[in-house]
C-alpha cells in the first residue's frame, strides 16, 4: 500500500536536484509524468496483442486509446505515442468496426491517420509537404530514413483505408500516388516492418484490382509470399488477404476455399504477439467462407 505523501521525507538537496533534473530537461510536470508511463503503455500494447478473446479486446481497446490520448495532451510531441495511437485505431476500425459500421470506422481511420501524420510532421515531412507540389514531396520523402518507418506506415495504412471506404469521390482516388510513395518509402528503409506489413499492402494494392485497372496478380503474389515468408507464415491475415484480393479476383474458387480452410484449421502461433491479430483472421476467414456462394 503506498504511504501517504505526508509521511514521505526526501533530503533537500534530492529535492532540489529533482528540480534541477526537470528545469534541464525543458519537460513541463505533465511531461516528465506522461513519458514515465512509456514502459506502462507499452506493456498494454504488448497484452493487448497476445489477447485471445475478441469481446474482452474489443471492450478493452477504447480505454487505452483514451489513456493514450490524455498522456498526449501533456505531452503532444510524443512520437511513440503517436504512432501508438495510430495503430490502436486503426486496428481498433480494422477488426471491429468497420465490417459493421463503416461511417464510424472513416472517423476512426481518420482519428488514426491524424496521429500517423503528426508523427511524420515531426519526421520531416509537413502537412503542406505531404499534399502539396509532387517535387517537394519526392524529395522530402527520399531524405527520410529508417527513424520515420513507424509514421510513413500508419500514416500510408490509414490514408489507404480512407480512400477504400470512399471510392466514388474521384479527389480521394488522386490521393492514391501519394500512399503508395510512403509504403515504397518503408519496403526500401525496412520491409520487415510490423511483420512484412508493407508487402502485405502490396499484395492487397495488386491484387483487388483486375489488370485493366492496374492489377498485377504475378506481382500481388510475390508480395504476399514476401510478406509470409518475413513473418514465417505465422500472420493468418496474410493468406486471408490471399484470398479475399487475390484469389477472389483471379476467379480461382478452389484456392480461396482452401486457403481460408487452411486458416481456420490453423493451430495457435508460435508467437504470442499475433494472438489478436490472428484471432481476428480466423473470424474474418469464416466470414468469407460463409459469403464463398455469393463470392464466386
Amino acid at each position: 500500500m503506498p504511504l501517504p505523501l505526508r509521511l514521505l521525507r526526501f533530503p533537500a538537496a534530492y529535492t532540489s536536484l529533482a528540480i534541477v533534473a526537470l528545469s534541464l530537461s525543458g519537460c513541463s510536470t505533465g511531461q516528465f509524468v506522461a513519458r514515465g508511463a512509456a514502459p506502462l503503455i507499452d506493456n498494454g500494447v504488448v497484452a493487448m496483442n497476445r489477447e485471445t478473446d475478441l469481446e474482452l479486446a474489443r471492450a478493452s481497446i477504447p480505454a487505452n486509446l483514451k489513456m493514450i490520448e490524455s498522456l498526449l495532451l501533456a505531452d503532444p510531441g510524443n512520437v511513440t505515442y503517436r504512432v501508438q495511437a495510430a495503430m490502436g485505431f486503426y486496428g481498433y476500425a480494422l477488426g471491429f468496426v468497420e465490417a459493421d459500421h463503416p461511417g464510424r470506422a472513416t472517423d476512426l481511420y481518420r482519428r488514426a491517420f491524424d496521429h500517423a501524420r503528426d508523427a511524420l510532421d515531426r519526421a520531416g515531412m509537413t502537412e503542406a509537404v505531404l499534399t502539396g507540389d509532387a517535387a517537394t514531396f519526392n524529395e522530402t520523402l527520399a531524405k527520410l530514413d529508417v527513424r520515420a518507418v513507424p509514421a510513413l506506415f500508419w500514416t500510408a495504412s490509414s490514408w489507404a483505408k480512407l480512400i477504400e471506404l470512399h471510392l466514388e469521390d474521384p479527389a480521394r482516388l488522386a490521393e492514391l500516388p501519394r500512399v503508395e510513395a510512403l509504403m515504397r518509402r518503408v519496403l526500401a528503409l525496412d520491409e520487415t516492418y510490423y511483420h512484412g506489413g508493407a508487402h502485405l499492402f502490396f499484395g492487397v494494392y495488386y491484387g483487388a484490382r483486375a489488370p485493366m485497372f492496374g492489377g498485377d496478380f504475378a506481382r500481388a503474389a510475390r508480395h504476399f509470399d514476401r510478406a509470409a515468408a518475413l513473418n514465417q507464415n505465422r500472420m493468418l491475415l496474410v493468406e486471408v488477404y490471399r484470398a479475399q484480393y487475390l484469389l477472389r479476383q483471379m476467379g480461382d474458387r478452389a484456392a480461396f476455399h482452401a486457403t481460408l480452410s487452411r486458416v481456420l484449421d490453423a493451430p495457435a502461433s508460435s508467437d504470442p504477439d499475433l494472438n489478436l491479430a490472428n484471432a481476428l483472421a480466423k473470424k474474418q476467414a469464416a466470414a468469407l467462407l460463409s459469403q464463398e456462394d455469393d463470392l464466386f
